[in-house]
């Protein structure tokens, strides 16, 4: 019975948490326009910002809960999920080809602060020093974000955000009320998933890391699905791309970072041998992908290189299940 409660508790949570992420990224997006804030800039920092707080809430509640485990199986295991299966799906559904000039800036970004957070891991341990340097760096990235933002008005990521903006314009009142909305669900559908996952890990006798990599993950990393399947019906390459990238850079960075900062967190082995490697390998690969070094796709992530990221994601899946019997 507890077991049953513990199921709904999570797929409640789920379900509010995606719908209220939807309306507070509506909401974010629609005051940041009335105020005159850059397309690209909306782009990758409101909508970043936007589709990882329920990674944010959930992991910030699981730290403060006592549970370091879901809140950095959360984090890193989004972070799979965005890259092996979202890129891997949406490739596989059309090429991803790369324009934006940001979006080429931020790839080997993001594979210097998955090797900095790595290396934060290899004593076993976050301390809050280590959550303040990734907070930091995360205040840096946000600050080089702005900049390019201004810098670059007519970045091609910025140009396919546009366009989609231009049909869903929205009252600033109403845009205000649905990121208070979006805010106090956000929190409540948090706890509640995260008292399901915890109880579901005791039930099963696995750890709330793995139910943090694969049903939490996978649950939370949702909203990028969403828009990053609606953006590839459009052909808007570049927005698939930023979502999954800004994302990785916010979960890396932020999530992982208030976490810390919250309650320092003991890190099992197995995260830094196994999801931490799996998060640098297939960030190493997207950087080869998306620049053309594989000498397939020509500067776009093509549709073979999509399936390899769909077999990875499988194998490391599999892997999971693998190692719990």
């Amino acid at each position: 019975m507890e077991g049953l409660l513990a199921g709904g508790a999570v797929l409640i949570g789920l379900v509010v948490l995606l719908y209220s992420a939807d309306r507070f990224v509506d909401g974010a997006v629609g005051v940041s326009r009335h105020f005159g804030m850059p397309t690209l800039l909306i782009g990758m920092v409101v909508i970043g910002f936007g589709t990882s707080a329920p990674e944010m809430v959930v992991s910030a509640i699981s730290a403060l809960q006592g549970n370091p485990g879901l809140a950095l199986g959360n984090a890193y295991g989004s972070n799979i999920t965005n890259i092996a299966l979202i890129l891997g799906l949406t490739a596989v559904l059309r090429p991803i080809a790369v324009h934006s000039h940001a979006l080429r800036k931020e790839l080997p970004l993001l594979l210097l602060m998955t090797l900095v957070a790595a290396v934060q891991l290899w004593d076993g341990h976050l301390s809050r020093l280590d959550a303040l340097v990734l907070l930091l760096l995360f205040a840096g990235w946000m600050g080089w974000s702005i900049r390019q933002a201004w810098r670059r008005p007519g970045d091609a990521l910025g140009s396919e955000l546009e366009q989609d903006l231009i049909l869903q314009p929205l009252p600033l009142r109403r845009a205000v009320a649905l990121v208070l909305l979006g805010l106090v669900l956000l929190t409540l559908s948090s706890r509640l998933l995260v008292w399901g996952a915890v109880r579901l890990a005791q039930g099963f006798g696995v750890s709330d890391l793995i139910i943090g990599l694969t049903i939490v993950a996978i649950g939370t990393s949702l909203p990028e699905l969403a828009s990053s399947l609606a953006a590839t019906r459009k052909g808007e390459h570049d927005l698939v791309l930023g979502n999954v990238l800004g994302s990785n850079l916010f979960n890396t960075l932020a999530v992982v970072g208030i976490a810390g900062a919250i309650e320092p967190l003991v890190v099992e082995p197995a995260v830094l041998g196994r999801d931490m490697l799996t998060v640098a390998v297939l960030t190493a690969a997207l950087l080869l992908f998306g620049f053309g070094f594989t000498g397939f796709g020509r500067g776009r992530i093509n549709r073979f290189e999509g399936a390899l990221l769909l077999v990875a994601y499988g194998a490391y899946n599999g892997f999971l299940v693998w190692s719990l019997l």
